[in-house]
């Protein structure tokens, strides 16, 4: 498995805000596929230079955001329905990026932001939860991105769409929002039928499911003996 720089350079800082979580909270943080990962994996895909306004779509506890705006100087507005943006603007005060940093509390259906507005948005481990819905590309996410404008979305998936219904030994360990698990090929033809951008890349990410089972799903990574679970990545250029 390769070497991850980000987590390596920024991962004291991480544990310490997730140090603070778990001591003011009366549960732990749950972190699902390490966001340190992704968030390399995703930017070497992509563009970001300083400056640019970039939306953090599904940005949980923040720490992609911290990322953005340290690693690559962007400013960055940090969107999710189910983190508390005053806990969220406390963690980028102590990072040091609350200048860069701005946190948001919205549905994905009703966001506050003007339409052309940003450089840039991307969804880690997120997208899923809101995208598969045809209309949710088109009537809502992408006007929120200037023509030319990059997309880019890392979300846990499946190697190839299942046929032949759930298999039996997964049962166990599968909940209904699950299904919102697809391959990489099934997001690129949502998107791409729209003729609202131009899909620039759509992969599998190599030792993806070794990577998403380092933190998350351990039974149903263990279940899955015929390997349909991975991480998929899509990028994509607003037309």
């Amino acid at each position: 498995m390769r070497n991850f720089i980000l987590k390596e350079k920024y991962n004291t800082l991480i544990q310490s805000l997730i140090d603070d979580f778990n001591n003011s909270h009366s549960y732990k943080y749950i972190m699902g596929p390490d966001a340190l990962c992704l968030i390399e994996i995703l930017c070497e895909k992509m563009n970001l230079k300083p400056g640019m306004r970039v939306l953090d779509m599904g940005c949980g506890a923040g720490f992609t955001s911290i990322i953005l705006a340290k690693e690559f100087g962007v400013t960055v507005f940090a969107n999710d329905l189910w983190s508390c943006a005053t806990e969220n603007y406390e963690r980028f005060v102590k990072a040091g990026v609350e200048d860069r940093v701005f946190p948001f509390r919205a549905e994905a259906h009703n966001l506050p932001f003007a339409s052309n507005f940003f450089d840039a948005a991307i969804s880690i481990d997120a997208y899923h939860y809101f995208g598969t819905d045809e209309c949710y590309l088109c009537d809502h996410y992408a006007k929120l991105v200037k023509p030319g404008g990059q997309f880019g979305l890392v979300n846990p998936g499946l190697s190839k769409e299942f046929t032949n219904g759930l298999p039996e030994k997964m049962k166990p360990f599968w909940e209904p929002n699950m299904y919102a698990w697809h391959s990489a090929g099934w997001w690129q033809q949502l998107w791409e039928k729209t003729d609202l951008v131009d899909v620039t890349c759509a992969q599998e990410i190599p030792d993806g499911k070794s990577i998403w089972r380092m933190t998350a799903d351990y039974d149903l990574h263990d279940a899955d003996i015929e390997n349909y679970l991975t991480l998929v990545l899509m990028t994509a250029i607003k037309k």
